[in-house]
């Protein structure tokens, strides 16, 4: 056993602290409170530790109202104060700015309630997975999760609940109110890829049917949005609708680019204030969703990857229109592609607004396009996931 002191919370929301001079992530700690620690995993590097007992806790430490938290892999900021945990998060997010030298001043918050916000579950084999181990916790209810979530967990038992990886989605504000999708017993065929084609738009879906039984309409807004609940949708409807005001409540013109557009979420109210959204997407199974979403919108839809779309296609559309207005991206994890960026950088569109779920990444990205020429004039803390350490942020950047 070892005594601590943490130092500070860092990214993916352990706290650091030292032994002998080597580095020791704890988990559920807080920063300045001295704990008893086991070393439970050691690398060359690093250690990381598990609190035996806390010797003085932080003021901002809480009770938390799960009965399963530290056991299942969700929630990781439980124990600490709400308004504690959006200091810290803050924190993590401007030092991954400032450490790629990245003034960013104040940064807004935008939130909505810390519990029961969330409408999107996966289960595996009926139960949540542990942290950093595949340790099947069964539950019951869930405090971050919707009435209709929890009405499910708590009215199932294990044998009622589907084997293999499912996907549930519930809120007041979809049709059906709750959904589960239930994989297969076999793999469906793939659909026939057809190689020659590389830009699709509308009639190129014709024959590319949507599954009923996990096709969701939620109201987003003033807008109906269908998505497949196997497909990825954002969990937080509360904050997707004040991150969606937020990113296209002062945009218009003639032309938008909405790049990694999934079912069309942006799109739709961008095509409000456009005349022409571009959307491009690489999974075309979300692009069969954006195109019903945007039916009767002046749009185009391109099925492939960013890198693919900038290679082929940018370049024609630019000899049409000179240059897109504004546009939105929302990459993945992993960041901008490269040639994204490229493009970005290059071209110059005068208007950016940049969703990440990925501080690290989008701090990264946000260099390259100050390096460009771009300037950063805003920075959002979108709290999707209240109660965990993820930080989404939305980026306002100018030439």
């Amino acid at each position: 056993m070892k005594t601590i002191i943490t130092e500070k919370m860092v990214f993916g929301g352990d706290c650091l602290a030292k032994i002998e001079g080597k580095n020791v992530f704890v988990p559920f700690a807080l920063p300045g409170e001295k704990l008893e620690v086991e070393i439970v995993e050691s690398k060359k590097d690093y250690d990381i530790a598990r609190i035996v007992n806390i010797i003085e806790p932080s003021q901002k430490r809480i009770k938390p109202v799960c009965e399963y938290y530290t056991k299942c892999g969700g929630c990781n900021l439980m124990h600490i104060d709400y308004d504690y945990q959006i200091e810290l998060r803050k924190q993590i997010l401007a030092d991954c700015f400032t450490r790629n030298k990245i003034e960013v001043g104040e940064i807004a918050f935008i939130a909505g309630d810390s519990l029961n916000y969330r409408a999107r579950f996966q289960l595996h084999d009926g139960c949540l997975e542990a942290k950093r181990s595949n340790e099947k916790i069964f539950i019951k209810k869930c405090a971050v999760a919707q009435s209709s979530i929890n009405e499910y967990l708590g009215n199932t038992n294990l044998d009622q609940r589907p084997k293999g990886r499912c996907h549930l989605f519930g809120s007041s504000n979809a049709t059906p109110d709750f959904t589960i999708a239930i994989p297969p017993e076999k793999p469906k065929a793939p659909a026939p890829k057809n190689k020659k084609i590389k830009h699709y738009i509308r009639p190129k879906y014709q024959g590319i049917s949507i599954e009923p039984s996990t096709c969701v309409s939620v109201k987003i807004l003033d807008k109906q949005i269908m998505f497949d609940v196997q497909g990825f949708f954002q969990s937080n409807l509360q904050v997707l609708e004040k991150a969606i005001t937020l990113a296209v409540a002062d945009l218009s013109g003639k032309n938008a680019l909405d790049m990694y557009s999934g079912c069309g979420t942006f799109s739709v109210f961008l095509a409000e204030k456009f005349e022409k959204v571009t959307l491009v997407e690489h999974n075309r199974a979300a692009i069969v969703f954006a195109e019903q979403n945007l039916l009767g919108k002046n749009h185009d839809s391109y099925g492939i990857s960013g890198e693919k779309w900038v290679k082929e296609n940018s370049a024609s559309i630019l000899s049409k229109i000179g240059n897109f207005d504004a546009v939105v991206i929302d990459p993945p994890r992993s960041g901008i592609e490269k040639e994204v960026l490229n493009f970005l950088c290059t071209v110059k569109p005068p208007v950016l607004r940049v969703i990440s779920c990925d501080p690290v990444t989008n701090a990264r990205d946000i260099r390259c396009l100050i390096d460009a020429g771009y300037k950063l004039k805003k920075l959002y803390l979108l709290d999707f996931y209240p109660q965990t350490s993820h930080i989404e942020s939305l980026c306002f950047l100018e030439i």
